[in-house]
């Protein structure tokens, strides 16, 4: 039985590709009616392809293929609107954001609210010099989306709301408890806690703690996986000092 179909005109961004065979390069595409998908793009590393210069990450496209069970076949792709203007550590933002994507998504399930969360943070990474916030605010949004939403409002054991005045251990997975430990990788002040529920990134500290959270937080839920472009971000600018 033949389950290929062919699928037309679909919104997408280009996440990553990868050289495939002689000419040819395998490219995970984020879409926004059919999720993450990959697809052979057949000779686009030939002089002649129709697809040259066209396979570019932060430039809206649309894509038509041929689906064949987790390797689609690329057969259209246009341009869907103006490139997304990235440099420096915006670009290499945008670069982290496409990794969370492929490691945090599955394949081929509809994610249309991760899509348009995607597309207003390349926007905004194109017009600010002030990233940290927009990362931050892009992981807290993006681990709600998926299910694993962080609970800033209360302790996992007992329920108590989470108050100001109070320190609190984090476990990912969990959630906050109080505890009587001043210092730690995963300790917290409330009044922070409550910020970061907030989305209160003015404060250098409220920020450095947030990036500290969902750092962590995202690390567990990868299970392993490494980031490659976070560990860069981390090394070349400390955002959150």
């Amino acid at each position: 039985m033949n389950n290929k179909k062919r699928i037309q005109n679909q919104s997408c961004w280009i996440l990553h590709h990868r050289p495939y065979r002689e000419t040819s390069n395998i490219i995970d595409v984020f879409t926004k009616e059919f999720g993450r998908i990959s697809l052979i793009a057949k000779g686009a590393r030939s002089a002649k392809s129709k697809f040259r210069g066209l396979l570019r990450p932060f430039s809206p496209l649309s894509v038509s293929w041929i689906s064949n069970s987790n390797l689609g076949t690329l057969i259209d792709i246009e341009v869907n609107g103006n490139p997304i203007l990235l440099f420096g550590d915006s670009l290499l933002s945008g670069y982290y954001l496409n990794e969370l994507i492929i490691k945090l998504l599955h394949k081929d399930d509809s994610q249309n609210e991760i899509f348009d969360l995607y597309t207003s943070t390349i926007i905004e990474l194109s017009k600010t010099n002030n990233i940290a916030p927009i990362l931050r605010n892009f992981e807290i949004d993006l681990l709600k989306l998926i299910g694993y939403e962080i609970n800033l409002d209360s302790e996992y054991i007992t329920g108590d709301p989470l108050e100001a005045s109070n320190l609190y251990e984090y476990s990912p997975g969990l959630g906050f408890e109080k505890t009587k430990k001043k210092t730690g990788l995963m300790i917290f002040h409330g009044d922070e806690i409550q910020l970061i529920k907030l989305k209160g990134f003015q404060s250098k500290n409220v920020l450095k703690s947030a990036n500290r959270l969902l750092r962590n937080t995202i690390a567990f839920h990868l299970d392993g996986k490494i980031l490659k472009t976070r560990k860069v971000l981390e090394e070349l600018r400390k955002y959150d000092k």
